[in-house]
């Protein structure tokens, strides 16, 4: 058995000399800069000067990063770190909001002022407990990464596969990883369409939305604005500006 999963629901960006207008999306986010404060109106409050946010799904928000750079994390709110996440908030916080690098650190708990993917991710996944996932549940996760592009996947397919019902299969799914089968097949849908968007210029959005999986554009469309806050013809707009892990 394995103790991690790949694509543990979190999709990274590191964003250079960025201004995105006002949004909002389904997924906790998480904001840092590497290098030179920025500014963000939050839920109509402005903060100027900033190192970093992290906001709770459906909050609007923008940033304004003329100069430096931003690491951008997305997190599946019903994942076992976003469920974390959910942990951090008062009961009447939307979103915490970090003045200084030090802050972030002892927030984050890096051990290091570096605050680069990798090591954010580490330190997340860090907080959570040690679980050791059922072999059938890192086999699907292992199709999924390797099947996404197939259009015709359902529970039935993860089922015939492990020789569980749809409904135990889900179960067992879910209670390993917080989330369910068929958001882990979009998060990994939605990876593969950002990373095309951002890498091969010359490939139209219609072909990378069938290319990962979605049956035709409007559906990307739909699933990144509703995740994301932005559709894909934002992301190749900027594509000069953004990176993808």
């Amino acid at each position: 058995m394995k103790n991690q999963l790949n694509n543990p629901f979190i999709l990274a960006l590191t964003a250079h000399n960025l201004t995105v207008e006002i949004h909002k999306h389904s997924a906790y986010q998480i904001v840092l800069t590497n290098d030179t404060p920025f500014t963000s109106t939050i839920n109509g409050q402005l903060c100027k000067n900033i190192y970093g946010f992290l906001i709770k799904p459906q909050v609007t928000h923008l940033c304004v990063a003329e100069k430096g750079t931003l690491n951008v994390f997305n997190i599946e709110p019903y994942s076992t770190i976003g469920l974390e996440l959910a942990n951090r908030f008062a009961a009447d916080q939307d979103y915490i909001v970090f003045h200084s690098e030090n802050e972030m650190e002892a927030f984050f708990q890096t051990g290091t002022n570096r605050f680069d993917i990798d090591t954010l991710i580490t330190a997340l996944v860090s907080q959570l407990p040690a679980t050791h996932y059922d072999e059938r549940v890192t086999k699907m996760v292992d199709y999924i990464r390797t099947n996404y592009f197939e259009r015709d996947i359902n529970p039935q397919t993860f089922a015939d596969i492990v020789f569980l019902s749809p409904s135990r299969l889900a179960s067992l799914f879910k209670e390993q990883t917080g989330s369910s089968l068929s958001k882990y097949l979009l998060w990994t849908r939605i990876r593969q369409a950002v990373y095309l968007t951002l890498s091969d210029k010359d490939k139209s959005l219609t072909d990378i939305a069938y290319d990962t999986g979605f049956y035709d554009l409007p559906q990307l469309n739909k699933y990144m604005y509703e995740m994301f806050g932005m559709p894909p013809k934002a992301l190749k707009h900027n594509s000069d500006l953004i990176q993808v892990y």
